[in-house]
């Protein structure tokens, strides 16, 4: 982990040349669609090698290079590239990584748009994908093929928060040659650090913890400069998916208190997650960092925090039960995503026709509860009266 020191120069410093705008704090907005050269060579070197100066916002631009820096620094990373979404982000390390016949091993139950990707894009290339439990690593050894090229990695997920051995797989990966990729939008480059363990790239969905205001949606992805500089000369120049100047402005603002926003989320965490545990309309509570969390032990090695996303599983015998909870509650919000200054909830079984509900099966109760900055006896004292409404 970085030294709180190194933290803080990251955050207020790294990448800002103030001196180069009037000594501004904040940095200013580059809000240009491109940008003019006096001589015929310059222009003609950029036209060679856009990677290596302004010419186009679609490609480089300054305010979006000063989050890159603090991005690569945070995870430990050579460079960075940063996205107008988590998709863009998922979807560009893969495709950069794959050509017609080729084969990926991803970890079961990915974030949808990946999995959409893997299962409805990418076989129209001929690019097929075996879905392994990435709880033990003997599953992804036996999954590889002559023809694998890249592991997807989703460490923790955002739902029952499986997770993988980072180390072992990167390992395995470098053995044979296969890239491996892993989102951890979950953890966060404060509390963990999958490059320090031998992943290839990171990508993380900056709309949640990096933002932090529920207010711009983007994605990360962090790695070597060749990898990135492959990416952005192909997969993003192409697509135009880079992020807009606007956005990566508001992506610096909510770098800059990032870590405390997650001391105050993982300390209001904790005190949640401690009273629904007591609760007897709650069954279990899903959240990695617990002692009762299955990989409890893994998560603790590879893992310094784990914010403010859990799970509950409630003890409904009808789908009604787990829908009057959820319309009960008066502040915590209904919706998807993470990682913003508001509490919110959303039930799997918003995923489910009502006649396709079946309390014996776990996930069907399963309700994800992101805990934001709100005081904790106010989202303690919402879940009760709406747990109570469930109980009349």
């Amino acid at each position: 982990m970085l030294p709180e020191h190194d933290l803080s120069y990251i955050l207020n410093e790294l990448g800002e040349d103030r001196d180069q705008y009037f000594r501004a704090i904040a940095p200013p907005i580059m809000q240009t669609s491109n940008f003019a050269f006096k001589k015929v060579d310059d222009l003609r070197k950029v036209f060679e090698d856009e990677y290596s100066n302004y010419l186009y916002t679609r490609g480089l631009n300054p305010t979006v290079d000063i989050l890159r820096k603090k991005l690569a620094a945070l995870d430990g990373a050579e460079d960075c590239l940063v996205f107008n979404s988590g998709a863009s982000a998922i979807f560009a390390s893969v495709f950069a990584n794959v050509q017609s016949g080729d084969h990926i091993v991803s970890v079961n139950k990915p974030y949808t748009w990946a999995q959409k990707m893997f299962d409805n894009t990418l076989p129209r290339f001929q690019v097929s994908t075996t879905y392994v439990d990435g709880t033990n690593i003997d599953n992804f050894e036996r999954a590889i093929q002559p023809n694998t090229k890249v592991i997807y990695l989703e460490s923790p997920n955002s739902w029952d928060y499986a997770i993988q051995d980072l180390k072992a797989v990167a390992q395995l990966a470098r053995s044979k040659g296969i890239v491996t990729i892993v989102d951890n939008s979950y953890c966060t480059p404060l509390y963990q650090k999958p490059i320090e363990l031998g992943i290839d790239m990171v990508l993380q969905s900056a709309t949640k913890y990096i933002g932090g205001h529920s207010d711009v949606v983007a994605g990360v992805l962090t790695g070597s400069n060749a990898m990135m500089k492959k990416i952005f000369d192909n997969e993003l120049l192409n697509m135009g998916n880079g992020v807009t100047p606007f956005n990566a402005w508001l992506l610096i603002r909510g770098l800059r208190t990032l870590p405390a926003r997650l001391e105050r989320i993982t300390a209001t965490t904790h005190k949640v997650i401690a009273h629904l545990q007591q609760h007897p309309l709650v069954e279990e509570v899903v959240f990695p960092l617990d002692p009762g969390f299955a990989q409890y032990d893994l998560a603790r090695s590879q893992m310094k925090g784990a914010c403010g996303l859990l799970t509950i599983v409630l003890q409904a015998k009808k789908m009604q039960e787990i829908v009057t909870f959820c319309e009960s509650l008066r502040h915590i919000m209904m919706a998807v995503s993470w990682g913003g200054y508001e509490s919110l909830i959303i039930p799997k079984c918003a995923s489910l026709q009502p006649e396709a509900f079946d309390p014996a099966v776990r996930d069907h109760r399963m309700l994800r509860i992101y805990v934001g900055l709100e005081e904790p006896e106010y989202l303690i004292a919402d879940l009760d009266q709406a747990l109570a409404a469930v109980g009349r």
